[in-house]
């Protein structure tokens, strides 16, 4: 999955609508709303143009790629012992999964996400 998170979403979601074709679909959250993108001719969204609001607040302003791991602890020591940087988080998206943000030794960013909700 991939997220671009921007204090102007409803503005930038409206560029990729015109420039790519993108479809937007709206996400409730709460007093405002975050978008699902999908292709012209998708059902499933390709991506998710998000405000720099609530649990995304703090955010950096690019496009985040997140990377499924078994064990976000575990992947956070390892970042740490490998020269990387925890940027953001980690942060809850439910009441089973949870992502944080790293820099990696290059200065690249990604999120790193754990979902627990099939163990049982």
């Amino acid at each position: 999955w991939i997220d671009l998170s921007i204090p102007n979403a409803e503005e930038v979601k409206d560029f990729y609508k015109n420039v790519v074709g993108w479809k937007d679909e709206p996400v409730s959250m709460g007093d405002y709303s975050d978008f699902n993108m999908f292709p012209k001719n998708g059902d499933e969204p390709v991506t998710g143009i998000c405000h720099t609001r609530g649990m995304n607040e703090g955010l950096p302003a690019q496009w985040l790629i997140y990377i499924s791991v078994d064990d976000l602890d575990e992947s956070m020591a390892q970042c740490k012992k490998y020269g990387g940087e925890v940027i953001f988080g980690p942060r809850n998206f439910s009441k089973n999964s949870r992502y944080f943000v790293i820099k990696d030794p290059a200065g690249a960013v990604a999120a790193l996400y754990e979902d627990k909700s099939d163990e049982q």
